[in-house]
């Protein structure tokens, strides 16, 4: 059963386009990348940091924006234009002493296929590609950047117990 899994996640590493935003970039007229972020899906990210979970993002993109927002929630794991997202998810664990078994996965497109074959429980957005579908364990109600990262911490927070609101900020 999927819930089970839930209740086994220690760590989740997080896509950026497409997962933490819709997968839209708008380019302002110097050239600068703007993406936008679901403020509930940073409410229960810096909860689950609070909570003991660990999170990562690795992401292909390198937008400075999107650092200063991650770096505001608390995830001091963040991993920008980085080629091979399984070696540094692999490094990360290791680092964390952590099994894969244990790691949540969340992506959406086919550069995050490899992570999500790997890793013990493989979630994606409503949106995402249909071979990321065919992988996922959990495809949440959600699309990208609407709450589908807040749906997943939620489950993983509630099903072990720690969804204290009394921990959480506004973000």
């Amino acid at each position: 059963m999927v819930l089970q899994d839930f209740t086994k996640i220690k760590a989740v590493f997080l896509d950026v386009d497409g997962v933490l935003t819709d997968g839209t970039v708008l380019v302002t007229e110097q050239g600068e990348q703007l993406r936008s972020f679901s403020v509930k899906d940073g409410y229960a990210m810096q909860l689950a940091v609070k909570s003991g979970i660990y999170i990562a993002v690795v992401s292909g993109g390198k937008t400075r924006g999107v650092l200063s927002r991650l770096n505001s929630l608390g995830i001091q794991d963040v991993h920008l234009g980085v080629s091979d997202k399984l070696s540094t998810i692999i490094d990360l664990i290791q680092e964390w002493r952590v099994a894969s078994s244990e790691v949540l996965y969340m992506g959406d497109d086919i550069p995050d296929l490899a992570c999500m074959k790997w890793v013990g429980l493989p979630v994606c957005p409503s949106d995402a590609a249909e071979e990321i579908k065919q992988v996922a364990k959990y495809i949440s109600p959600k699309k990208g950047g609407k709450g589908c990262v807040r749906d997943v911490l939620e489950k993983i927070l509630k099903l072990q117990q720690k969804w204290d609101t009394d921990k959480g900020e506004e973000v």
